[in-house]
């Protein structure tokens, strides 16, 4: 079963995806966060914060695995993550905690990180099936 292991290894820092999502988790908790009123600390703030730092981790978790599927796997949930930042933020929103631009602003970065996250998804899918 050597065929399922990932044979290339490159830093999880240096994959775009990460970087995508650690621009997306740096905006959260430098722009976002001390905007937040602090009754929102253990409810809003904190759901966040939880989101945005799972979308890297859980890359850097799946580059630990040294194989595709569980790599993917991990990318998955990371994708999953970015979209339930992008939720909270659409709630901070519509509760009037942050501005519209601010709102466009993550759009963007999660539209991003999901982007990029999908093309590595799809490489790691590529790369197990050519190793087997």
């Amino acid at each position: 079963m050597a065929g399922n292991n990932v044979t290339h290894k490159q830093n999880f820092e240096q994959l775009e995806c990460w970087k995508a999502c650690r621009g997306l988790r740096l905006f959260v908790v430098k722009k976002v966060v001390p905007i937040l009123p602090a009754e929102e600390r253990y409810r809003l703030t904190d759901q966040l914060i939880r989101s945005a730092r799972s979308t890297t981790a859980n890359i850097a978790e799946g580059d630990g695995r040294f194989h595709y599927l569980d790599n993917a796997k991990y990318c998955r949930i990371s994708r999953g993550s970015s979209k339930k930042v992008l939720d909270h933020i659409i709630t901070a929103n519509d509760e009037d905690l942050i501005t519209d631009d601010m709102l466009l602003d993550c759009r963007i970065l999660v539209e991003r990180a999901v982007k990029l996250l999908s093309a590595y998804i799809r490489y790691l899918t590529k790369a197990q099936i050519s190793d087997n």
